[in-house]
């Protein structure tokens, strides 16, 4: 038995249900430096007239679209994206509470308010923002660092549409239907006339179905095979309708996409590097562009095409619109490096630090000993206008063409012949093919690359190229791996605008509010 005192445990004062003489404010629980004072403040500071433009006048009174505004940007800044969660949010979370003054807008208010409300001047806002931040010192908009990155759509991964194989049905029922005019030829000659469904140059349902009625009509009365009776009857029954389909497939898909998905007709199918399967599975996503500064976020497009080099031109122009600014330099890495990107820089006085898709492989030398009579290594005689093959000979200029890009823009290619490459001790290495070697050259492309190359290995570009790896490429590793947004919660390109609007403010934001802490500290 123990002697002495017996010690008791110690326990802090509880008194769950005692009434306060003076409860403490929700401000006074709010640290000075905390994220949501940073949203608070900058938010605070915008003109939001073009947000408030968006509501009728008159009848029932709405939530001030300045607080809904501020509670998506803070739900964003804290990972939580979905409508029903920030309701809970503004109902259980200090934070939110109090950002919010106490409202607490149902998730019809908050999703109405996201994908209708914010459709037209998020991006002014965030424009707005931007100058902010950018007043404060701590971003330029003179030099841009621009990359993309795929992220998922809100779609279906196994209801697409291929253009392709549209192309493919449609030759395959033009092959059947002239087999089926044929036939009929065969057995009614008379009464068909010449118009043959080979010579059709576009295959459509009016065609289709005159084509089918006249197939039908000659071969009334006659001794028809029963395969060939259930071929057209099928023909006759479905085809207008499946060409009637096939045609608004490729309206929705335009000139410039392959694919779309059909529970998001806006969404492209991409490769994606999240690819949890290894087997380079196709997902419904957008291609979203980025340009950065200092790791904060100075403008931002969606775009629907699969690679990087079609969407600089745009979303700089995009940039250019929205700062009524034109940048002095970009840097940018190899998937921008076209003839088009380039002479748009040029055009536009921008310094541009982007790489082409030779331009790593130049600077390593054992690619380039592998591979010694490319065309690049070639000797070109610029006055005379011919280049010299690997033995000496001349290779003579054979004429020009044009070409014309997916995007519109025209590019000269001149081709050139070597005079007789037959018993040429180097055939076979110099070349594959069976005659003489021919080479295609864009000079203009040539000539631009030779600059890049040139700025690119300056000082100025050696550092360019140092800084864009550690300036944009962090800002997607932040939004996708730190704070999980691998795939929006909206569906369609507008909707995915917006949603992508508020994350690049959510993040703008949340890096100001961590330097803001470390100042503190």
């Amino acid at each position: 038995m123990a002697k002495g005192p017996v010690l008791q445990p110690v326990f802090k004062a509880y008194h769950q249900r005692q009434a306060m003489l003076l409860p403490p404010s929700l401000d006074e629980l709010i640290k000075a430096n905390h994220p949501v004072r940073v949203v608070d403040d900058v938010l605070s500071k915008i003109d939001i007239r073009p947000l408030i433009s968006q509501y009728k006048t008159g009848g029932a009174s709405n939530y001030h679209p300045g607080m809904l505004l501020k509670v998506l940007v803070y739900a964003y800044i804290n990972n939580i994206y979905s409508s029903r969660k920030i309701e809970e949010a503004l109902q259980q979370n200090i934070h939110f509470m109090w950002l919010s003054g106490m409202s607490t807008p149902d998730h019809n208010t908050i999703n109405r308010f996201r994908s209708e409300r914010l459709k037209e001047p998020l991006k002014k806002i965030f424009t707005q923002v931007v100058h902010l931040l950018a007043a404060e010192g701590l971003l330029s908009l003179k030099e841009l660092y621009t990359d993309g990155t795929k992220i998922e759509a809100n779609a279906n991964r196994y209801t697409f549409v291929w253009g392709n194989a549209i192309k493919t049905n449609k030759e395959k029922m033009k092959l059947q239907l002239d087999e089926l005019w044929k036939y009929a030829q065969s057995i009614a000659a008379s009464e068909l006339d010449d118009t043959d469904p080979s010579g059709f140059e576009k295959i459509d349902k009016e065609k289709v179905a005159e084509t089918i009625a006249k197939i039908d009509a000659a071969l009334q009365d006659k001794p028809v095979s029963k395969q060939v009776k259930q071929k057209l009857n099928y023909a006759k029954k479905n085809w207008p309708a499946t060409l009637d389909k096939y045609d608004q497939q490729e309206a929705i898909m335009g000139e410039q996409r392959k694919s779309f998905s059909k529970t998001d007709t806006d969404a492209t199918f991409m490769r994606m590097k999240e690819d949890h399967m290894k087997n380079g599975q196709l997902k419904p996503a957008y291609n979203l562009q980025v340009s950065s500064n200092n790791q904060y976020i100075t403008h931002y497009s969606i775009h629907q095409a699969t690679t990087d080099i079609t969407t600089l031109k745009e979303h700089l122009t995009d940039f250019t619109n929205e700062h009524q600014i034109i940048p002095t330099d970009v840097t940018a890495d190899a998937g921008y490096g076209s003839e088009e990107n380039y002479q748009y820089l040029e055009q536009n006085n921008i310094t541009a630090y982007v790489k082409h898709n030779q331009f790593d492989r130049e600077q390593n030398e054992n690619i380039q000993s592998k591979k010694p009579f490319t065309s690049d290594k070639l000797y070109y005689n610029k006055e005379e206008d011919y280049y010299v093959c690997p033995i000496g000979q001349h290779m003579e200029n054979k004429g020009s063409y044009s070409k014309t890009t997916v995007t519109g823009f025209t590019q000269r290619i001149t081709k050139y012949e070597a005079k007789n490459c037959q018993g040429c001790p180097l055939n076979g290495s110099c070349h594959k093919s069976k005659g003489n070697r021919v080479i295609e050259i864009n000079h203009r492309l040539n000539e631009l690359k030779q600059q890049a190359n040139k700025r690119l290995l300056s000082d100025q570009g050696i550092k360019k190229r140092k800084q864009r790896c550690h300036d944009v490429e962090p800002v997607f590793a932040n939004i996708k791996n730190n704070h999980g947004f691998k795939r929006f919660m909206l569906r369609g390109k507008q909707k995915v605008t917006i949603e992508t609007g508020l994350l690049a403010m959510a993040h703008n934001l949340r890096k100001k509010a961590f330097q803001n802490s470390k100042k503190a500290a």
